[in-house]
């Protein structure tokens, strides 16, 4: 599990004081717990772009990216999973350029893991890596993905609307 201080080199200095505790808020609100890496880096770096690819919810967009995708997510047949804030649903927590979806999966095990609906491909894409692991390695290019960028030299570019 990776944190937010080995995020410096691939995204720059956080852009958020943090806001941790209002990701947890939005989290408790639907009855769950969300991974800890996730809430730390979601409420370091989200609310922007990643290098005009990755769009990252944070605190002030979570909630409502996962209210209004989640349910037509749910109304896909590609989407194995109901999605919060329907109980015992996945989270979405972002999306790529490509219109490809990006989830965290609570498992059976407690474990929270990333999986993503592949707009492209009309499939689902599972991994068995939790957040902090997966888009560290994403991040940094060090994943076997054919739907993924070839990143430009890192850090990141990241892109926040005030």
């Amino acid at each position: 599990m990776k944190t937010v201080s080995e995020f410096v080199p691939v995204l720059g200095a956080p852009v958020h004081a943090s806001e941790a505790h209002l990701i947890r808020e939005t989290a408790t609100s639907w009855s769950v717990v969300f991974p800890e890496d996730f809430v730390e880096i979601a409420g370091a770096y989200g609310d922007g772009a990643i290098s005009g690819y990755i769009y990252f919810c944070g605190a002030r967009t979570l909630r409502e990216y996962s209210e209004r995708m989640g349910h037509l997510l749910e109304q896909s047949r590609s989407v194995p999973h109901v999605v919060l804030p329907t109980p015992g649903g996945a989270l979405v927590w972002g999306n790529t350029v490509e219109g490809d979806q990006l989830f965290l999966v609570p498992r059976e095990d407690g474990r929270w893991t990333v999986s993503a609906f592949r707009r492209g491909w009309a499939d689902w894409h599972d991994t068995d890596l939790g957040f902090s692991d997966w888009f560290y390695l994403a991040l940094a290019g060090e994943t076997a993905t054919d739907w993924l960028p070839e990143w430009e030299p890192l850090p990141h570019r990241l892109e926040y609307e005030e």
